[in-house]
């Protein structure tokens, strides 16, 4: 039986994965959490084989979570499961150590899929994504104004674009409303613009997130 824990911040999220994975022959949800602090106490006493880790949450967010647990124990295969597209995601994941990708776009068959080519020691990215990460390997920078951000001032930036406060985020994030306000100040730096505003008019047309501000 191949053992999976649940790594995201939304309980309906949760349940729906958890409901369509334990239909599958061979596969059976352990655990939950959700948040990465969550992820990594229950996994020092969960025996768990892979975990489908959503990337962007409050607290250390699922990249920092992704290393924090591979330190714990290396033989996890982490897929990372996000409703991004950019290809900065999947390169960050990656290099964080994870061994797979999947869009929330996904059907069952291909999360099934992924779970059994990286419990094989195979990555496994979906095919959307895996194109753009070829495209961005022949290119000599990357197209998107994104790259240039550091993984806390993309969390900030995130958030934002979910209509958080700043002092909302900093409670969650476990920072000064100040040092929240600075990540906001350099991330409207790099990106060239002055308000949030501009800053998801940005997001919106780089696919960042939809007309609808999802992301």
């Amino acid at each position: 039986m191949i053992k999976v824990m649940l790594v995201d911040d939304h309980d309906l999220v949760r349940t729906g994965l958890k409901r369509l994975i334990n239909d599958v022959e061979g596969f059976r949800v352990v655990a939950e959490a959700e948040s990465g602090e969550e992820a990594i106490h229950q996994a020092k006493s969960t025996e768990i084989d892979i975990i489908l880790m959503d990337i962007n949450m409050p607290g250390i967010g699922g990249l920092e979570a992704t290393r924090k647990l591979l330190t714990i124990n290396p033989d996890f295969k982490i897929i990372g499961v996000t409703m991004h597209d950019d290809d900065i995601f999947p390169q960050r994941l990656l290099k964080a150590g994870a061994v797979g990708y999947l869009t929330k776009g996904s059907d069952i068959n291909e999360m099934v899929h992924a779970m059994r080519e990286v419990i094989a020691n195979r990555r496994y990215i979906c095919p959307d994504i895996a194109q753009q990460l070829a495209l961005a390997q022949m290119q000599e920078f990357s197209n998107s104004p994104f790259e240039s951000l550091s993984e806390r001032e993309l969390q900030v930036m995130i958030m934002l674009m979910d209509g958080q406060k700043v002092n909302a985020i900093s409670d969650k994030l476990a920072l000064s409303p100040k040092t929240v306000s600075t990540y906001r100040h350099r991330l409207y730096l790099k990106l060239g613009v002055h308000n949030d505003m501009e800053l998801a008019r940005l997001a919106l047309q780089h696919g960042f997130i939809d007309k609808h501000g999802t992301h």
